[in-house]
């Protein structure tokens, strides 16, 4: 008799970012996430707005969330329901950027990696098998169509002035 090989299916999963939000989507391990993160975020800027969602992988297996934003926190449990791989965690963010606060939350001793931090489309590479959902990978974004000339060097060094990341 042999035994049964495992198997897998794939599926993409569409996060929807609106136009005025970042997200930041990573791995972590411990039920006292969604705790951690808060802290890291509300310490990192007083004016951020966000919401928090955490798909617990063992026990009850639920979507822990909390935030300071309704929206954002709908936002980041819809999303985390969708995509529904343990051990992942969803932050949506508006009036800051994940490069405000992706250190703090790199050192919450919990998480593990982070696949991404965007305001691009965003969808998720999940592998489903017997035991589980996992993340394969992330599309963020589109493809390059080209390479920077120097009036687009410009014009991004003028940007990052605009939003104040640049004298």
């Amino acid at each position: 008799m042999t035994a049964m090989e495992p198997s897998f299916r794939t599926k993409i999963v569409k996060v929807e970012i609106p136009t005025d939000a970042n997200l930041i989507f990573g791995q972590t391990h411990f039920i006292k996430t969604v705790e951690d993160l808060y802290e890291a975020l509300v310490t990192a800027s007083p004016t951020l707005k966000f919401g928090i969602a955490f798909c617990e992988a063992s026990q009850q297996r639920l979507i822990r969330c909390d935030g300071n934003d309704d929206d954002l926190i709908k936002m980041a449990t819809d999303a985390a329901f969708d995509v529904a791989c343990g051990h992942t965690f969803f932050v949506f963010l508006r009036d800051g950027y994940p490069i405000n606060v992706l250190n703090q939350i790199k050192n919450v001793p919990e998480v593990c990696r982070i696949f991404c931090a965007t305001a691009n489309p965003l969808e998720v590479l999940v592998a489903e098998t017997g035991h589980g959902r996992g993340v394969l990978g992330v599309v963020d974004g589109e493809t390059p169509v080209g390479i920077e000339t120097d009036k687009d060097k410009e014009e991004r060094i003028r940007f990052l002035k605009t939003i104040g990341y640049k004298r």
